[in-house]
């Protein structure tokens, strides 16, 4: 048997971001707050009972069950209903996989579920660092940190910190950006 084949990843399979030798093994994740996934529920639901709703509407006034026109909107609103449930029902694991670690250099964000994106924004490129709280944040006593880089077309943000701990993080970023662009 060959030799890198014995190696514990073999070239034929595809490699994740977090594998060994990627950059990324070592690194002590921290995940957002639980609380998050509340706020993503309340969300979904509202929304997709909302769009649901209308589309019912226009189905019962576009001549209910007995028209095909009437038919089509109420299909239409039963897939955004199933759009809606499948959505709150990933919503939990979803929020599980998001999380950022502070590295010598940069800040590591990590979300998704079948998608998995690791985001590196080195701590020099941090322009702005701004704290978001929403009602429904500040109820559940959490923060979302938004970054604004040097990069034109950067959404990168951390939803669900506790907001004690989203203020401490912002003015530890804020030092190690600040101390980066000098040089130091």
């Amino acid at each position: 048997m060959p030799p890198e084949l014995d190696e514990p990843h073999r070239m034929d399979e595809p490699r994740r971001l977090d594998d060994a030798g990627m950059g990324l093994d070592g690194i002590t994740w921290t995940r957002v707050s639980a609380k998050l996934v509340w706020t993503d529920l309340i969300a979904t639901i509202v929304i997709g009972g909302v769009v649901t709703a209308g589309l019912v509407l226009i189905g019962v006034a576009s001549g209910g069950t007995g028209g095909t026109a009437g038919l089509v909107w109420f299909v239409i609103g039963a897939v955004v209903a199933a759009i809606a449930v499948v959505t709150a029902a990933l919503t939990p694991r979803r929020i599980r996989s998001i999380g950022y670690a502070l590295r010598d250099d940069d800040l590591v964000l990590r979300r998704g579920l079948m998608w998995q994106r690791f985001t590196a924004v080195p701590y020099g490129r941090l322009q702005l660092v701004d704290v978001n709280r929403g009602p429904l944040d500040r109820v559940l006593g959490m923060s979302e940190l938004k970054f604004v880089t040097a990069a034109a077309s950067s959404n990168i943000r951390i939803p669900g910190i506790p907001a004690g701990q989203a203020d401490d993080l912002r003015d530890r970023l804020v030092e190690l950006a600040e101390s980066r662009r000098a040089g130091l």
